[in-house]
């Protein structure tokens, strides 16, 4: 049993290490550009590199978790925050920018939601599901809470001294994530000598069946993050291209979080008695569904809402499901193993998705735009249909 202590402190951490490192630069960009003098693409390009360096941290980081478990790999990675973040606010030349956000990529693969997950299982997987969607919801406000924190600092202490508080934050991460108990062998009863309950048999119960599984669910990864990360880049510009004035355009892109936040309250008030493998089908179903009504969003605000709203609820609850499935396709010992492999490749692709839409838009406009975002939509659709239905469970098919 995950102790409710350990959840609420997983909780603060995320709302903490979302807030504070993977939404700094959308933060005080603007602020930077200004003050640096380097051009905007060369400001989000170290967050870029950033998602490369999470990358190619992540199965290393997902094999120690499941080793040793998070406490150690978490600690470490609030230090790892700390000192990224400090130098970053301390940054004067782009060699020591980039230097910074390569120490960010790997504190947030050590921090973030997959290193989370990875603890949560580690420490008890037939409770994880429910403890995972608990830290979500925090994690789902961070954006909003560090938006409103960060701009009233930076109005106050300029744009660096935002980011050495920022650091300040991450260090308080640290008692946090010292809260994750120290966990033995996989297979060990915990200290009290009550053990672990009962799972179910993984589905993908052959070698030929974990690699079809890690396949499709890694295409579902992939696809989702791609989407996400460009949409988060783009969504409001692409709505103007569309024909939206900008305030309604800020105004309806903004209810996107309010669709992810729901969608994820839901979950968590069903108590997880949907299916994850059906979960992750109907979010992927909601990404191209609601994509549909983009096209419409400059004659309709109906329209509009309905792509936003709806894309972020598809967003919210995959991001759960992301935690979910691997919990019943695969060992729970291996967790931490398979998720960072999977991880791997839907870092890289979310990192070149921004440049890719940008271009598509600069040069074809938002319809093919659309039809860009269309392709991973599609992807992921179909790659949750063929997963669910080669591995759905007899007794729910």
């Amino acid at each position: 049993m995950i102790a409710g202590r350990v959840v609420a402190a997983l909780s603060a951490s995320q709302l903490i290490g979302w807030g504070a490192t993977f939404y700094v630069v959308g933060v005080f960009g603007d602020r930077i550009v200004a003050d640096t003098g380097w051009s905007r693409s060369l400001v989000h390009a170290g967050f870029s590199l950033a998602l490369l360096v999470m990358g190619f941290a992540s199965p290393a980081i997902g094999r120690a978790i499941d080793r040793a478990g998070g406490r150690n790999v978490m600690v470490a990675g609030s230090l790892a925050s700390t000192l990224g973040l400090l130098a970053l606010a301390t940054a004067h030349h782009l060699v020591h920018w980039f230097a910074a956000w390569v120490v960010l990529g790997v504190a947030m693969r050590m921090t973030l939601y997959d290193a989370c997950f990875a603890a949560l299982v580690r420490i008890d997987p037939a409770t994880a599901r429910r403890a995972i969607t608990t830290v979500t919801l925090s994690g789902g406000l961070a954006s909003t809470v560090f938006w409103f924190i960060g701009e009233a600092l930076a109005d106050r202490l300029g744009w660096r001294g935002a980011t050495v508080v920022f650091a300040g934050f991450t260090f308080l991460t640290l008692p946090l994530h010292l809260a994750i108990p120290k966990v033995g062998a996989p297979d060990a009863a915990p200290a009290g000598g009550i053990p672990p309950r009962p799972l179910a048999p993984p589905l993908a119960t052959t070698p030929e069946e974990a690699r079809a599984a890690a396949i499709l669910f890694g295409i579902v990864a992939v696809a989702t993050s791609v989407l996400a990360s460009a949409l988060a880049a783009h969504l409001i510009p692409l709505m103007v291209a569309l024909g939206m004035a900008v305030p309604v355009a800020v105004t309806v892109s903004s209810l996107r979080g309010v669709g992810q936040s729901a969608a994820r309250l839901a979950e968590f008030a069903s108590g997880g008695r949907t299916h994850p493998l059906d979960l992750t089908l109907f979010a992927c179903l909601l990404l191209p569904a609601t994509l549909a009504f983009a096209p419409f969003a400059g004659i309709s605000t109906a329209a509009a809402l309905v792509f936003s709203i709806g894309g972020g609820c598809g967003n919210g609850v995959v991001t759960i499901a992301r935690g979910a499935v691997p919990l019943v396709l695969f060992e729970p010992r291996v967790y931490g193993t398979v998720t960072g492999r999977i991880g791997a490749p839907a870092f890289w692709f979310s990192a070149l998705a921004p440049f890719a839409v940008a271009l598509v838009l600069d040069h074809g406009g938002p319809m093919a735009a659309l039809v860009a975002l269309a392709v991973p939509a599609i992807a992921a659709a179909l790659a949750a249909f063929a997963l669910r239905r080669r591995f759905r469970p007899a007794a729910i098919a």
